[in-house]
Formats: structure tokens, sequence, C-alpha cells
């Protein structure tokens, strides 16, 4: 080993050899030191055991230098510029002289790697074991220890323009005769694709030789690309909802985002080098992001989408299939079931809508719903609000039941109906579900776990109609109800269509339930054969030869309960009626007739002079116009002594001779009849009121509320009885017993919470008294 103990002269000359060799170490990049010199100096350097601090010297003047010169340098182009072109020459000339300035240490890391290996030094370089990829690593910390603000505005224009003229290639390969290249934006004659393309791939090799690709422009890439996904989205997807866009966009998401990015990192090569692992999986990882992305982004637009897809079902089934499969692989199930709540109660459930859409909304959305959930929990989920706003409505029920029975295309709960009926005559349904065991899922993990999950997956549509209140009897009584009006307000009843709707609700509902509703279909066609009979007695037919009558005989106990409204007939009429009774009880023995005489339709034929009419009116109506014939001057208050119907009801109903031109108002409630030649002069938007008025549809029966009021007062008279034998009930124990001996008749079911309420109302009318929670008779 040499002696060191040299003289300072000595040293002074190693160091001027040493510094020569590495003139780094004087802030210079270039050498004239030959190979033959530097292996004198690598001698002496050896000799003198100092290869471990000279190697680390010359480290920490080549971090000075890079932090001082090449990364202030390669910063300063980072400028935030409007221009697209101009940004995209500025990345390329940084990383060029970036890459000019890292190739320039190449000869001294050559001379440290060949020192390095004349010792025995195990010490990591910055991380790494070779000293090459410790010199990359240090560029890319001085680097990225200095980044400006706003360095990604150029990276994003330089990837930007080369992305436009590489999906330019994919999507418009038949350019045609186009005046501008939609790549570069330039002239055909000026096309500068082929420029960006060669520099696109230039600049990303040596961003790949330095190890700066992802470092420098990952994020600004990641967001791009997650920007253009965004944008073809909504250019492919945007109001289509007939066709499924998955595939086209995983297709496209393959063939020119992921094709692309391979470019990227592959320096302009279509397939990432087989025996590069680091790049396959950099690859690998971009695309399992941008996939993941792709799907959320097609969700979320899906999502914003979703009420108008629920409308258009089944129409719109390809979108609900897309939303069903990107669910499985994203995480937006609660953002769904948020968004389409929302948007349910925002733009349905509101009073500017009316019940019938509400509800064409409703079923269309647990049909949309049922196949994207097939458990049923987002159903439940989000249609909580729109129940309970039907709930709150008075004509959900009338609306639910006149669907049920319309006829024609169109009618989902009509098809809904013959459906059940149809799967009903197929065969067991729990075979099926036996067959079915192996396609068994579990419920998702925002199921209510109170709910039986076989409950909410087999409900059908009728029956999520029905659970909105609870109780088939409400829906059987309003049928019955409406059944009443249509029997009553049609000239010529079509008994058999009503036959046959009837047998699809006693399979839904079963027969008992609709019992009643036979009885009454049995009274019309009783009805024309009693008549038939009836006008076969010579009494009968001589009253006909002035005007004939067919009457509709209804079994009072089975029909629903009528409008409690007067009306007293001309004598001539009433004469007819007596005469029909007495015919009609010859017949029948010990049975009689109570006329309803505000209900029915009466055939007029009215000649003034010239002018002659046929109508068909109401008997209020023909009752009204029959008095101006034997007198053609009447006021309100005549009228209402004569017909016994109140005079607000009289002002109301006679607008309609009004808009016929048969009566004028001669003075404030004083009417005449018109002469033929004399035409009352009615005003056009009043005479539109009036036309409205007459074809304005009144139902026969008593309101829900009367209705409901009636069917409780059944209740009243066996309280009374269990009271009387057993002095004092509790609530519970009337309800019990209410249950076993009142519940005969259709409506006479009752929940506690309304048979307090009714109890409460005789509490307060002093026929009941309630005393520490039991209920008892006042004493007399």
């Amino acid at each position: 080993m040499m002696n060191i103990n040299h003289k300072k002269e000595d040293l002074k000359l190693y160091w001027n050899k040493i510094n020569y060799a590495y003139p780094i170490l004087d802030d210079k990049i270039f050498s004239d030191c030959t190979e033959a010199e530097y292996d004198e100096v690598q001698v002496l350097i050896v000799n003198l055991g100092v290869q471990i601090k000279i190697r680390d010297l010359v480290f920490v003047h080549i971090e000075k230098y890079l932090r001082q010169h090449v990364a202030s340098s390669f910063w300063s182009k980072y400028i935030k510029t409007a221009e697209e072109v101009k940004g995209f020459q500025l990345f390329k000339s940084s990383v060029n002289d970036l890459y000019e300035a890292v190739s320039s240490f190449s000869p001294m890391l050559q001379r440290l790697t060949k020192l390095n290996s004349s010792c025995n030094d195990n010490k990591l370089i910055y991380g790494e074991k070779n000293l090459v990829l410790g010199f990359k690593q240090l560029v890319r910390a001085t680097l990225l220890s200095q980044l400006p603000i706003d360095f990604q505005c150029i990276i994003n224009q330089f990837y930007k323009i080369s992305f436009n003229v590489f999906d330019n290639e994919y999507e418009n390969s038949d350019m045609g005769e186009d005046i501008m290249c939609s790549g570069c934006g330039n002239e055909y004659s000026d096309c500068n694709c082929a420029y960006i393309v060669k520099v696109f791939h230039e600049t990303n090799r040596k961003l790949v030789e330095l190890q700066l690709l992802e470092r420098l422009t990952g994020q600004v890439l990641t967001n791009f690309i997650q920007l253009r996904i965004q944008s073809h989205i909504q250019k492919v997807c945007t109001g289509t909802f007939d066709v499924s866009h998955i595939e086209a966009l995983e297709s496209w998401l393959n063939t020119t985002v992921m094709s692309w990015l391979i470019r990227i990192y592959c320096a302009g090569s279509s397939k990432p080098p087989p025996d590069d692992k680091n790049i396959q999986n950099a690859i690998s990882r971009f695309k399992q992001k941008l996939t993941y992305y792709l799907y959320h982004s097609y969700t979320k637009t899906r999502i914003d989408q979703l009420f108008n897809i629920i409308i258009e079902y089944p129409d719109s089934q390809p979108a609900v299939d897309d939303i069903k499969i990107c669910l499985a692989k994203t995480d937006l199930r609660p953002t769904l079931c948020k968004k389409l709540q929302n948007a349910l109660e925002t733009r349905l459930l509101h009073p500017g809508v009316n019940t019938p859409d509400i509800l064409t909304a409703y079923i269309s959305t647990i049909r949309a719903l049922r196949h994207l959930d097939p458990s049923g929990v987002i159903l439940e989920t989000v249609t909580k609000p729109v129940r309970n706003y039907l709930r709150s409505r008075e004509d959900t029920v009338r609306s639910v039941v006149s669907s049920l029975t319309e006829e024609g295309a169109g009618s989902e709960l009509a098809e809904e109906l013959a459906k059940f009926a149809a799967e009903g005559d197929e065969g067991d349904g729990d075979a099926d579900k036996d067959e079915a065991w192996d396609e068994w899922n579990p419920d998702p993990v925002d199921a209510d776990p109170k709910v039986d999950s076989n409950d909410r997956r087999t409900n059908d549509i009728i029956s999520m109609l029905v659970n909105v209140y609870g109780s088939k009897e409400l829906f059987v009584n309003e049928y019955r109800t409406l059944l009443a009006d249509r029997l009553l307000a049609q000239s010529v009843i079509n008994t058999e269509k009503e036959i046959r709707y009837l047998e699809l609700l006693k399979i839904r509902f079963g027969e008992s339930q609709l019992h009643f509703c036979e009885v009454m279909l049995k009274d019309i066609s009783d009805s024309k054969r009693i008549n038939s009979l009836i006008h076969q007695d010579k009494t009968i037919e001589e009253l006909n030869k002035k005007f004939t009558s067919n009457a509709m005989i209804l079994s009072a106990q089975f029909w629903p309960p009528f409008k409690d409204e007067s009306l007293e007939l001309p004598e001539e009429i009433k004469e007819h009626f007596e005469a029909y009774t007495k015919s009609y009880e010859a017949l029948k023995g010990n049975r009689t007739l109570s006329w309803k005489p505000h209900l029915g339709n009466v055939n007029l034929e009215i000649e003034i002079g010239e002018k002659k009419l046929d109508l068909t009116v109401s008997p209020f109506n023909a009752t009204l116009i029959m008095h101006f014939q034997n007198k053609s001057e009447w006021t309100l208050d005549e009228l209402h002594q004569v017909m016994k119907v109140p005079i607000t009801i009289l002002r109301r109903k006679i607008t309609y001779w009004q808009s016929m031109g048969l009566i004028a108002e001669k003075s404030t409630d004083h009417f005449v009849l018109v002469e033929a030649d004399n035409k009352a002069s009615v005003p056009s938007h009043q005479v539109q009121e009036m036309i409205c008025e007459d074809e304005e549809t009144e139902s026969a029966m008593a309101s829900a509320h009367d209705q409901r009021e009636g069917e409780l007062q059944v209740f009243w008279s066996y309280i009374v009885g269990m009271l009387t034998n057993l002095d004092c009930l509790p609530l519970d124990r009337i309800h019990q017993m209410l249950k076993m001996f009142a519940s005969q008749a259709p409506g006479t079911e009752c929940s506690l919470m309304e048979l307090r309420q009714f109890l409460d109302t005789k509490v307060r009318t002093h026929q009941l008294v309630l005393q520490g929670g039991m209920y008892k008779l006042p004493k007399t």
C-alpha cells in the first residue's frame, strides 16, 4: 500500500488529476481526459483507497449541478399558455433538453461504474444497487422536488394534440373530401399529423428511458383520459335507451385509449415487450383503473337518466341491462337509490301530476327495478315515498281499479291481471321454485332483515298496489262501487265483458270477496227478464202509449249505498212508476220496489215550433224541462217547491238547458222558455262552461267517506248489545268480538285504529262513556 503522507504539493497534483478525470467537480460537463489518462487516475485513486469518497463526492457535485442548471432549465419551459401548439412544442423541447443533459453524464457514469467495481462496497446508491439507476433516481428526485404550480398545463396540451390525431386515425380513417384535418386541425395540404406522431413517440421514448413517464405524466394522463371517457360517454349515450352501449364503450377503451397508452409506454410499438414486466404491469394497472372509471362514469350517466329510462320501460330495457352490469362492478348502488328517489319525489309526487300518471310511472318503476334488481331491495327502498304519497291521495284506489278493468292496449294493470290468471292456469308455482333452487342468491347487504326476502321477490305489481293500503277489501269495495257506476251509466250494458273481468278478479282476490259483484251482474240480467214480463201487463201496455219505461231492479243489500238526493217527479211519471210497482208486486209476491228517481237516463223528444231535438238526459234535467211544458216562466224558488231540490243545485243544473238555447234567464233567478225563433244570447265562454258541466260524469254512489260511515254503523247495534250484557269492555275486547260476529258483509272489517276513532265519536256525542280505558253505555 502506498504511503499517503506526501507533501502538500503532491496532494494538490493528485487532486488536479482526479478533477481532470471528473470535471463535474469543477462544474464542467465535458472532459478531454482520454481513457488512458483516466486509467492512470483510477490507479491513483485505488492506491489512495478513496474510491468510495470520490464516488460520493462526485454524486454530491452532480446533485448540485442538476439542481442549479438542469432542473431550472427544464422547468423554465413550463409556462401556462392557452395555445395548444405552443404547449406541445414547449413540452417536446423540455424533454429533449433534459434527455441531452442527462445523456452528457454517460461517460462520467461509465467511469464511476468502473471505479465502483474496484471496491467491495455494497452500499445502495439513492436506493439502487446499480449506479446508473441511482443516477436516474437522483435526476427524478431533483426534478420533482422543484415542481412548478402549473406544470400540468403544457403536458396536458401535448397529450391532447397527440390523442386527437390518434383518435382521428381510428374513428375517421375514411377522411373523404373534407377540407380540414380533424386530427391536427390544419388543411389537408398542410396536415401535421405525421410530425405530431413522430414527436409523440420520440418524446415518450425519452421519458421511458429516464423513467420519468409515470412520475411526470401519470396523473395528467389519468385526468385527461378520464375527461375523454366522460365526453365520449355523453356523446354516445345521451338520449338513447334502446341500445346497449357497454360493449361499444369497452371496445373503444381497448382499441383507442389503451392502444394509445401502449404506444406511450412502448415508444410507438403497438404491443408491450414480452420480457419487460414493469411496462406490462404499468399498462395493466392503468387499464384496470380506466376500466373501472369507464363503468363508474357510464353508471353515473345512466343514473342521472334513470327516471326517463323507467318511464320508457320496457323499450329502454337495454339501458337497464347496462346499469345492472355496471352496478355489480361499481359501488354506486346507494347513489342510484338516493338519486332515483329524489327524481321521483321532484318530478312525480306533487299535485300537478294526475293520479293515473303517477300509477303508470309507479308500475313502470316496479317493472324496471325488478329487472334491475331481482332481490327487490332497490325497489323497496326507492318506492317508499311513492307508496306514502299514493296513500294520501283520495282517488288512488279508484284509479287502480279503473286501470284493472280498462279495455284496449296500454292498460298495464289489466294486462297484469290477465297475466296472473294465465300463470295460475299453467300449474303449480311451487314446483318452479323448487326447480330453481340452484339459482338462489342471498339478499344484498342493504336489505332490511325484518322483511321476508321471499315476499320481497315474489310480490307482483297488483300485490304491491294493494299493499299501499294493506287491504284487499278496500280494493274489492272500490271495484264494487266502480262496477255499480258503470252498470248504471250505460244504456246498453255489456255483461259478458263485465263477467270476464269479474272472473279475472276472482282468481286474483278470491271468490268470497266478489260474491256481491256476482249478484249485481245477475240483477242486470234479471232486470231484462222482469221488464219483458211486466210490459206484458195490460195496465203497463196502456201507460206505454204515452211513454215507455225500463227499470233496473237492484238487490239493495248487495249494491253499494247510493247518494242521498231528493227529486220530486211529475205526477204522470209517478203514476207510471206506481203502476209498474203494482205489476212487480203481483209478479214477485212479497217483494216491492223503492224507486231512486234521480238515477237513470231519459230519452226526450222536444219540439218547439219547427225545431226538434232528440236528447238523452238525466232524470233531473228531464223533470226540469217538463215543468216548462205546462208553464213557460219559472223562478228558482217555484222550481224548488215543486221539485224538492235545493236552489243551489237548481241554479247549477239549469245551465244545461241554457246552453241548449231552450231556457233563458229573464232576470235574476227568473227563467223563461225560449221560443223557436228567439234563441237566447249566452256568452261563448259561459256556454263552454255549461257544456263541460253537462259532460261531467258524476258517480251515483255515495262517497267513500259516506259509505264507510254507513258501514261502521253496522257495528253500533252489536256494540250496544255487548255493553248491555257485559256492562263495560276495553277496546281490544270489543274489536275481537266484532271480528267474530259482525264481519259478514263486505266493508265491515275494521282496524283497531278505525274502531277507536268510531267509538271516540260516540263518546263525544254522549252515546258512550269512557272510564279507565273501559267503554260502557251512559246511565239513563
